[in-house]
């Protein structure tokens, strides 16, 4: 039997406006990447969520994801996922 993980996500303006929440849970196989965990919430979502998420600036709990590649990025079990679109204005 395969493991699971259940990851909250937290979407900010325009990522919340294109998913149409602000937050969601997502149960997937584990371990969850951020890459796997971007793709499944634009399965969800699908139209103009992937190009947010795309811009996004990712934090896990309070730590920023940076320039690594989403796909080498395991999020950890019980640590929530923020989605930040470039604000205006600062």
């Amino acid at each position: 039997m395969s493991e699971t993980q259940f990851t909250q996500v937290h979407y900010w303006a325009a990522a919340r406006a294109a998913a149409g929440t602000a937050s969601e849970g997502f149960e997937l196989p584990a371990p969850v990447t951020l890459a796997a965990l971007r793709a499944a919430a634009v399965d969800r979502h699908p139209g103009r969520l992937g190009d947010v998420l795309g811009v996004c600036s990712v934090l896990l709990g309070d730590q920023p994801v940076g320039t690594r590649d989403p796909g080498d990025v395991v999020v950890p079990a019980g640590v929530a996922v923020e989605f930040l679109p470039p604000f205006a204005g600062g």
